[in-house]
């Protein structure tokens, strides 16, 4: 081994044995099961398969067809929706490959605002932007965190948009889609609804249900509330066949080559847990997140959402400018070793320093913590942000809860495929 690999492989080892002594809560992440790694680290990895099953541009691909005709069924059957694509490589990827689906440069779409919790594929300088598509942003209810939805239909209403696009990266509350469905109506035009952090939530019934409640399309990435590989799925009932001809093409070969065929099989995996433990697990999440809220509030930390019980998904927002703000909060929290991020909320300005401070419950749920350990959870938070202790000696008392949790449940047995709750992170 040559200086540069080793000093690679040390690196890595450095961040395996840091994040085993860590409390995870970015709200965008979430660790794979053993048996969904196994396939990660197949030799699916390292093969090519253009173009769908039975009609591929390389040979080799009779088991890899397969794989994806099956988790293609599954993505139906657990979403109810006719369209389901595995191919994109990531959200982003799903959210371009609508974009270039159903607009061209120059026209206009609806979209929540960055600053409201939008993802930044919506920004200018992000996937739309990059389009060439323009954006019109939907009123913002600051005391229910979530669309205005009697503004939002004004402004269907006036803009025409070419798509109507809902989800964010903050993302407490439910869209309200139904009361937004005569404004669609009206305007005739497509409803396209990002499900990158809520997707596992979705397919555990434990958030709202796009496809029938107004949206056409569904794209998200597969590693958030949904614990599987780095990867991205488009899920639709399309209005027309023009609708599904343009989703296909702009998938491939609009931004997709060979789709990264390891995730996919591993996003099978995944999916066939979630069929088994999902409602399960998000239920539990959601559990976590409130009670990771309310113990946060309880210990003078401004959780945004309060009269709401603070949260329906992963995700807690909280404001924390009175602490020192987004970005030093995260900061002194990761010298903790609690990893969180930096987060805009509702009028702030600076993504680089913004008041907000973004949690999730989906990771810490999946190896096994429940309600009571949010409130351990939410001891060491305070500790740092508002009692300011030194984030050295917060950190000891943080790698005591750690390792208590270091196994993965809702997940499948990596030898014997039988239900099992406590398998090793790592196999």
């Amino acid at each position: 081994m040559n200086e540069d690999a080793a000093f690679i492989v040390d690196q890595v080892d450095r961040h395996h044995a840091w994040f085993q002594e860590s409390l995870c809560l970015i709200a965008s992440e979430n660790v794979m099961s053993p048996l969904a790694l196994e396939m990660y680290l197949s030799d699916f990895g390292h093969r090519y398969a253009e173009g769908l099953p039975g009609k591929r541009y390389y040979q080799g691909n009779r088991y890899v067809d397969q794989v994806e005709i099956r988790i293609t069924e599954m993505l139906q059957r657990i979403f109810r929706c006719e369209l389901a694509d595995p191919r994109p490589i990531s959200g982003t990827v799903a959210n371009l490959s609508v974009l270039f689906g159903l607009t061209k440069p120059g026209d206009t779409i609806t979209t929540v605002a960055l600053s409201d919790g939008a993802h930044i594929s919506t920004a200018k300088f992000g996937a739309v932007g990059v389009r060439g598509v323009k954006t019109m942003t939907y009123p913002w209810d600051e005391e229910n965190m979530n669309i205005d939805p009697d503004g939002a239909a004004k402004l269907i209403r006036e803009v025409r948009p070419k798509v109507a696009l809902f989800g964010q990266s903050v993302f407490l509350f439910p869209t309200p889609l139904r009361e937004l469905k005569d404004a669609f109506r009206e305007v005739d035009c497509p409803v396209w609804y990002d499900a990158a952090h809520v997707l596992g939530l979705i397919a555990g019934g434990q958030f709202q249900d796009p496809l029938r409640e107004g949206a056409h399309i569904i794209s998200a990435s597969t590693h958030k509330t949904l614990p599987g590989p780095q990867h991205g799925v488009v899920l639709a009932n399309p209005k027309d066949e023009g609708m599904e001809k343009a989703l296909r093409r702009s998938i491939f070969p609009g931004v997709v080559s060979n789709h990264h065929l390891h995730a996919m099989a591993a996003l099978g995996i995944a999916l066939a847990e979630s069929e088994a433990f999902g409602d399960e697990y998000a239920a539990q999440v959601v559990r976590n997140a409130q009670a990771l809220g309310q113990a946060l509030h309880e210990r003078g930390m401004r959780v945004l959402g309060e009269h709401l019980g603070f949260t329906a998904s992963h995700a807690l927002a909280l404001d924390v400018s009175q602490e020192g703000g987004g970005a030093q909060v995260a900061l002194d929290l990761e010298r903790a070793n609690v990893i969180t991020n930096k987060n805009l909320i509702s009028g702030d300005k600076s993504p680089v320093n913004p008041s907000g401070l973004r949690l999730g419950s989906q990771e810490l749920t999946r190896l096994g913590m429940g309600p009571a350990e949010m409130e351990q959870v939410a001891d060491l938070i305070a500790r740092v942000a508002v009692k300011k202790e030194k984030p050295a000696a917060v950190a000891r008392d943080v790698a005591e809860l750690a390792a208590q949790f270091r196994k993965v449940r809702y997940s499948f047995h990596p030898e014997t495929n039988a239900y099992r709750r406590h398998v090793l992170v790592s196999p």
